[in-house]
């Protein structure tokens, strides 16, 4: 069922989540401090930035899409919102080489309110996710990141460890934001029943995202 307060169709499964409660700042990672820097860091100007949270949240969609089995490539050149291509062989009776796209944004205090992210998009960006006009189904990707980027990723001989998690929501059935000034922003609330997994990715491939759009 399509429902405009989650931004798609089939919704996920809401079981298991944490309890809800507005979160900002840290998202219950503890801040490394200063004290504890690495010498390299007092000569770096932009470690932490808004350009390595946003670098950060594209290897980190592309790192699950990748264990996901997909095929990953970039826009050499952002000029339609799209950050990356995904696609895959596809199943047995399913449209052969399906593919989606996603604009990623990443965080550090998000601005939770019950089972839902608000996340303030750009007009220019919201615009280019929203309507149905579309070749190929398209994807908001918000990936939830640390505000301490030594908290970003842990690696030890066992595991490579990222934090924290990345949510998608789709907006083709949300009208374009039409006599609105490009630098304005409108909020999107994404659904946190809908969680980026390696399962939930292959749901993206379904056909009720394709036939949301005028050319399917």
């Amino acid at each position: 069922m399509t429902d405009n307060r989650t931004g798609g169709i089939p919704h996920q499964p809401s079981s298991g989540l944490a309890p809800a409660k507005s979160v900002a700042g840290t998202y219950g990672i503890p801040l490394t401090g200063p004290e504890h820097a690495p010498g390299w860091l007092k000569g770096s100007t932009g470690f932490g930035d808004n350009g390595h949270r946003g670098a950060f949240g594209e290897e980190f969609i592309r790192m699950l899409a990748t264990a996901a089995d997909l095929d990953v490539s970039r826009r050499e050149r952002d000029r339609v919102g799209v950050d990356w291509q995904l696609g895959y062989a596809g199943r047995a009776g399913t449209r052969r080489f399906p593919a989606i796209e996603a604009q990623v944004k990443c965080t550090s205090s998000p601005d939770i309110h019950g089972e839902y992210i608000h996340y303030p998009l750009k007009v220019k960006n919201y615009n280019l996710l929203a309507g149905r006009d579309y070749e190929i189904p398209r994807f908001l990707f918000l990936v939830l990141a640390p505000a301490d980027p030594f908290a970003w990723a842990h690696a030890n001989q066992d595991r490579l460890l990222l934090r924290r998690a990345a949510y998608w929501m789709c907006l083709h059935d949300q009208d374009l934001l039409e006599n609105v000034p490009k630098t304005g922003t409108r909020t999107v609330h994404v659904p946190r029943a809908n969680l980026l997994t390696v399962d939930s990715l292959h749901d993206l491939f379904a056909e009720d995202y394709r036939d949301m759009l005028v050319v399917s």
